[in-house]
């Protein structure tokens, strides 16, 4: 990031500073944070002149809505040092290692080892494999610009950074983004995935938060069986989403929420 970027911009942006990483050198800008909230009106502009300017726009929350230096953004405290690429990753192979993980069954386990497999039934420990790509169901830029609108409607404290980056996928690991970081601090791993994502479902990230991402989705799943192989996508991706998510905890209820639904919200504890 370096300001000759900034200045591609076409919309005029408002007050706002160069970000450097906490742990960094002190001289890599990594983020162009606003110096307030901002409006999803701001947002789609810059999403519109993206592919002029290089530059990905994120809506940022912050760790404390009340903190005046808006951490973790503000205070630098993301670690781009520390990320492989997201090239030298395979969403496949990933996807299928993190499933054999979080489906083991554990002695120590708080579970029986009947009710861990039910989580994921009717898949259980076996890893079902990737969904098939839906058809086009919708405009993936203004399904995005509606997923901006209601997120500030709800959450007006948010603001506006700008990553250099080619994708929103991309963006989440050239900022250093660590959200994922108590199942594994290497977030090209994450990016590869949902680059993948962008692919075959016209995914775009629309907003970050500490350990919380959300994206647009032009064509999710349209039927129970597709969500349910999305489902297991999704609990390898974020295995919180099931395990803490809403009641039942199991991938088949999880996976009925999730039909046609065109916001995916990922958390992890």
């Amino acid at each position: 990031m370096t300001p000759e970027l900034l200045s591609d911009v076409r919309t005029a942006l408002p007050s706002g500073r160069l970000i450097t990483s906490d742990e960094g050198d002190g001289e890599a800008h990594i983020l162009w944070l606003s110096d307030g909230p901002t409006t999803a009106d701001l947002w789609v502009r810059l999403h519109v002149e993206h592919t002029h300017t290089g530059l990905w726009p994120l809506l940022l929350d912050p760790s404390d809505p009340h903190d005046d230096k808006f951490g973790p953004w503000g205070t630098g405290e993301f670690f781009p040092e520390r990320m492989s690429s997201p090239d030298a990753h395979s969403p496949a192979e990933l996807l299928e290692h993190w499933w054999k993980d979080y489906t083991a069954v554990d002695e120590d386990d708080m579970l029986s080892p009947d009710d861990r497999l039910a989580v994921t039934a009717p898949f259980g420990q076996l890893w079902p494999g990737f969904t098939p790509s839906p058809p086009p169901a919708a405009d993936p830029e203004a399904t995005a610009a509606d997923l901006a609108q209601r997120f500030v409607a709800g959450q007006p404290h948010s603001r506006l950074g700008l990553v250099a980056a080619g994708s929103g996928a991309h963006a989440l690991t050239a900022v250093g983004w660590d959200g994922p970081t108590n199942y594994d601090n290497d977030t090209a791993k994450f990016s590869a995935v949902v680059a993948d994502w962008e692919r075959r479902f016209a995914a775009r990230v629309v907003v970050v938060g500490p350990a919380a991402l959300h994206l647009s989705i032009a064509s999710p799943p349209t039927t129970t069986e597709d969500a349910l192989l999305v489902a297991a996508e999704h609990f390898a991706f974020c295995p919180d989403n099931v395990w803490q998510g809403h009641r039942p905890y199991t991938l088949a209820a999880y996976a009925d929420r999730i039909v046609g639904c065109r916001d995916w919200h990922f958390w992890w504890d």
